[in-house]
């Protein structure tokens, strides 16, 4: 017997699990239709995934089996990655990869459920050759999986920063006025307030949680976006999703949380809960969660 199970590959496994995963939800649908009116999205900075998968973290995700999961710092072009990464069982996976520095960037979304239309750009061609911006239409929202630019490298690159930023608010203001109900997720590479990071006065003239960084974040608040973490754990310390791995500062818990779910106010009625799953490796930093019925 042990033979025979040797002889299966991982991915006939995870085959197997999507199909035990479609029988699950039939049945709890069978019996409690509200059991399956929520819906789990996961949100990770990666840090390069195939580094993730050949860690054995990827397979973290397909037993954890979100309905949506939006990974970030991709690292690799879709046709870099493995057929069982690329189109894993169970998923419609969609990639965006810089148009000219390989290696570097990148998101990926995988999604149960066919997004009507699937977009990669912000509408400026020279914020949208970095691969930073995947926005899934949904029938009742639309998803945004991005990775934020990071300010460090010299002044060049916080102005390119805040100009992404910028644009980026312009796009979904765009799709709120179309009367479309939004949830944004990724590393958004700055911590919003003091509580957001274990050493503020020493960073505060770090970029990552300089004024102007942070000023954005109290814009997008104020057009109606909640970073759905603070509402609901509006005191809570001490929660980060992202430590620097030089000086190894997870082991101290010397982080940031720079890792968010925002939505448009409309949907808070809809927020079941959301989670920091800071027991989760093979990165720098660790997955988010967000249950939406």
């Amino acid at each position: 017997m042990s033979k025979i199970f040797k002889r299966i590959k991982i991915e006939e496994l995870f085959h197997f699990e999507a199909i035990i995963d479609t029988i699950s939800v039939s049945y709890l649908k069978w019996c409690n239709p509200k059991i399956v009116n929520s819906m789990k999205i996961i949100s990770w900075n990666v840090n390069g995934l195939r580094a993730v998968v050949k860690k054995g973290n990827w397979q973290w995700l397909m037993i954890e089996r979100p309905d949506i999961f939006c990974l970030q710092e991709v690292k690799a072009t879709a046709e870099q990655l493995p057929e069982e990464i690329r189109n894993p069982h169970g998923y419609f996976s969609y990639f965006d990869s810089p148009k000219e520095k390989k290696g570097y960037s990148g998101v990926a979304l995988y999604s149960k459920i066919k997004p009507e239309k699937v977009e990669f750009v912000l509408g400026l061609p020279h914020l949208d050759i970095e691969g930073r911006l995947i926005a899934a239409y949904y029938k009742d929202f639309v998803l945004l999986n991005v990775y934020f630019p990071n300010g460090g490298g010299g002044p060049e690159r916080l102005k390119y920063k805040l100009e992404f930023y910028d644009e980026f608010l312009k796009f979904v203001e765009k799709l709120r006025k179309q009367s479309k109900s939004v949830i944004f997720c990724g590393d958004i590479n700055t911590a919003h307030e003091e509580i957001d990071l274990a050493r503020p006065k020493e960073n505060e003239e770090n970029t990552g949680f300089l004024p102007e960084e942070r000023a954005w974040i109290d814009e997008v608040v104020n057009h109606g976006y909640v970073d759905i973490f603070r509402h609901l754990n509006p005191n809570k310390i001490d929660a980060y999703t992202y430590w620097d791995m030089k000086t190894a500062a997870r082991d101290r818990n010397v982080g940031w949380r720079i890792d968010y779910f925002f939505v448009s106010s409309d949907l808070l009625p809809r927020i079941n809960k959301t989670e920091i799953l800071s027991h989760i490796y093979g990165s720098d930093h660790c997955p988010i969660s967000l249950e939406i019925k």
